[in-house]
């Protein structure tokens, strides 16, 4: 790589310092990490300690990084010094900056391409993220990650980049030997918790037993804190497949079959027995209710975990017929 200034560019913090790592990686070796870089938030960065690492001869490596995360306010504050910089940057030192923003008009973005590079990220939409995860597992980590596997872990994890890439690296280790990621994999290290927890919510909440269906949210988010971010991911996997699997049994199509299909292996019987007292329009409408807290979590109009009980309480007590009319039969 020739570049010697490389400008990350974009508002997802989790997606830039993914980014930012990835570059790191690419330019040093793990054990040239103590000798050859130098990282600093942008709000504790001096000019002058940046330029002098950067002019700093490399030791035990070819070249001296400066990575200078969040630097907005570092570049605006010292722009004019960075302007000189770009004119003639060191020959051995190589500066990173990640920033939120960056200006087409101004004369630094006009020198940059002549010294180095920007990479604009751009968050993808939700319906690109398994393709991309598929790309990322390729390119990052040199190992397949199958189609399926990618939208499982979507749905359990969510559609933050550095939440689903942590994911992936525990999934490469735990894989280590296998010819690719799959969707079973991803069960079982990942989501085989939390599905089988929102499994038993909803049964909970479907037999209108409202102490137990929160009892056992409760548990949810005791035993593992990582559920405040990942419970309505794994309701909206056991809701799809509910839904899945109660069109597929109107269809006559048999159980067995259903279950090889939708990868269902565990408490099967009590999956099937649990569609029985629910129909295809009451799953439907808990998918919306489902919806809507998902949409008020990430728009910070509550947290999940008060957002998920006050649903279960509204759905599994009294008002459980008015609003969704689900009685055991």
């Amino acid at each position: 790589m020739g570049e010697r200034i490389y400008v990350i560019v974009g508002k997802d913090e989790s997606l830039v310092g993914a980014r930012c790592q990835e570059l790191l990686d690419e330019l040093l070796e793990p054990e040239q990490r103590m000798t050859g870089l130098f990282s600093v938030d942008g709000g504790e960065a001096a000019i002058a300690e940046v330029l002098d690492e950067l002019k700093t001869t490399p030791f035990l490596t070819d070249k001296r990084v400066v990575a200078i995360r969040g630097a907005d306010g570092f570049v605006s504050k010292n722009r004019e010094i960075l302007e000189k910089y770009f004119e003639k940057p060191a020959s051995t030192g190589v500066l990173v900056l990640t920033v939120s923003t960056w200006d087409a008009r101004t004369r630094l973005s006009k020198m940059l391409p002549k010294v180095g590079a920007m990479i604009e990220l751009t968050p993808p939409p939700r319906w690109k993220l398994p393709d991309h995860l598929v790309q990322h597992a390729a390119s990052k980590h040199k190992v397949r990650l199958n189609k399926d596997a990618a939208e499982m872990l979507v749905e359990l994890i969510g559609e933050e980049p550095a939440q689903l890439y942590n994911e992936i690296e525990k999934l490469v280790l735990f894989t280590r030997g296998e010819a690719a990621i799959r969707a079973d994999h991803v069960e079982a290290l990942t989501g085989h918790q939390h599905i089988y927890g929102a499994f038993e919510v909803i049964d909970a909440m479907i037999g209108g037993h409202a102490g137990q269906a929160v009892s056992r949210l409760r548990n949810m988010f005791e035993e593992d804190k990582s559920a405040e971010y990942t419970a309505v991911g794994a309701f909206a996997f056991h809701l799809r497949r509910m839904f899945q699997a109660k069109t597929l049994l109107e269809k006559r199509t048999y159980p067995d079959a259903i279950a090889k299909q939708l990868r269902i292996w565990s408490n099967k019987d009590r999956f099937f027995a649990q569609l029985q007292r629910i129909s295809l329009v009451q799953i439907a409408a808990l998918l919306e209710e489902l919806a809507a807290v998902d949409h008020a979590t990430k728009t910070g109009q509550g947290q999940a975990p008060i957002l998920i009980e006050q649903l279960v309480l509204r759905l599994a007590g009294t008002g459980a017929a008015a609003n969704l009319q689900i009685r055991p039969r």
